[in-house]
């Protein structure tokens, strides 16, 4: 179901269009994950039924990245046309009067018009929080995985480094395959990874590669508190990583703790 019942009279894309870019921040529990699926609420479609409401003509939307189910957005990038000579401020204010308090457009400008939201895209970064304390904290419920068993930062620290670099990552992501029938490559470029001490009960792992595949981010997150508690080590991580083998790995950590945190770009 849409957030927007009402259907408007819309027209097709006029010829004379601006191609603009919008950094969007949104809350990802009430929705089925960003892409639109018929049936379900979803970011992306939320978004664009708000957009096309505001613009009277339809829109194709790109996004940088794909968030699943209850995954987080404070720097999600998407792109698509709107009639030239558009208001952008009003624009980004309407949306935000629509979508709110789930959905924010932080930022909108105009881009180059071949500009691409995924495919210029030079990397992801990704942010995932954790509460290591045997009390859990009811106000960080829905942005942080909960652990209550103390974790060995030092060791989860030590452990992220086979993964650096470019490497198949068929053990730390779910298989998906094209529309041919064809698996798609995990082949990842893995360009900096390390654990944060927040303060003394929050931890913040940050990860930036060229792309990412579907769960990777929250297998490695997984795989390290389970380093974290004694039950791999680097040996074990590096070992997972040549077996490509999803089923060597550790565990897969919730949605709630990842957030798409910034997405970065040549131009």
């Amino acid at each position: 179901m849409s957030l927007f019942e009402a259907e408007a009279d819309f027209v097709e894309v006029p010829s004379a269009v601006t191609r603009i870019r919008l950094t969007v921040a949104y809350d990802g529990s009430p929705f089925h994950g960003f892409a639109e699926n018929i049936g379900v609420t979803t970011v992306a479609g939320t978004l664009r039924q708000a957009a096309e409401k505001v613009l009277g003509h339809e829109i194709t939307l790109v996004c940088a990245g794909r968030t699943d189910r209850g995954v987080h957005g404070w720097g999600q990038v998407v792109s698509f046309d709107v009639r030239k000579g558009t208001d952008l401020e009003a624009f980004q204010k309407s949306i935000n009067m629509m979508c709110r308090p789930q959905i924010v457009v932080r930022d909108i400008a105009v881009a180059e018009a071949d500009f691409d939201a995924r495919f210029g895209a030079v990397s992801r970064a990704y942010k995932y929080r954790v509460l290591n304390h045997a009390i859990p904290n009811p106000f960080l419920l829905s942005t942080t995985w909960h652990v209550p068993k103390p974790l060995d930062v030092r060791a989860m620290r030590a452990a992220v480094t086979p993964l650096l670099g470019e490497h198949d990552f068929t053990s730390f992501c779910r298989k998906q395959t094209a529309a041919d029938g064809a698996i798609k490559s995990r082949v990842r470029r893995l360009l900096r990874a390390d654990w944060l001490e927040v303060d003394e009960h929050q931890l913040v792992f940050e990860i930036e590669a060229s792309s990412f595949c579907q769960q990777m981010v929250r297998a490695i997150v997984g795989t390290m508190v389970d380093v974290g508690h004694g039950k791999y080590n680097v040996a074990d991580v590096k070992t997972m990583l040549e077996a490509r083998d999803r089923t060597v790995a550790g565990q897969v950590a919730p949605p709630q703790g990842l957030v798409l945190w910034q997405v970065k770009y040549t131009k």
